[in-house]
């Protein structure tokens, strides 16, 4: 398990993330409209997991947004924004914020945060995921992977983008 920190105070995550250089484990999400959204979905795209806590706080929003603008013009990138929120809520922000680069994955009927290892163990955000990169090519591969030491922080966009290159 990793430890993360809360404004300074630490909590562990239920795992650790794949490795780089390991197959990523498959998912199911829930797309916006309630659909599966799957990785087996998004096969021959490079594929980015932005991982948060809440689309409702400051710098899951914030990732979201970056997302979009940074990797979203990319040629074969699918960016999927994943958190605990309810499709709807993912969908409304994205709307209300004009993205259209970035899919949304809500993990309300999932596994996805016990299988990728980011699901909050210990704290006030248990079973909601840690602010986490994943980014995975074309073969199913992990490419690049950053837990983000403090939940308040933002992610390395440049690092996660950079094995896009």
């Amino acid at each position: 398990m990793a430890t993360v920190t809360l404004h300074g105070n630490p909590f562990e995550t239920v795992g650790n993330l794949p490795a780089v250089g390991s197959n990523a484990p498959a998912f199911t999400l829930a797309g916006a409209d309630l659909s599966d959204l799957t990785l087996a979905s998004l096969a021959g795209k490079r594929v980015v997991l932005n991982i948060f806590p809440s689309i409702d706080t400051p710098t899951c929003a914030t990732s979201v947004r970056e997302f979009n603008a940074k990797a979203g013009s990319l040629d074969n990138v699918a960016v999927v924004c994943i958190s605990a929120d309810l499709p709807f809520a993912l969908g409304r922000f994205c709307g209300a914020e004009g993205l259209s680069n970035v899919k949304v994955g809500s993990t309300f009927r999932s596994s996805f945060g016990d299988d990728y290892g980011v699901a909050f163990k210990t704290g006030p955000l248990t079973k909601l995921l840690s602010r986490a990169v994943v980014v995975v090519g074309t073969d199913g591969k992990v490419l690049h992977n950053e837990q983000v030491a403090e939940t308040g922080n933002e992610p390395n966009y440049e690092a996660a983008l950079k094995v896009l290159g």
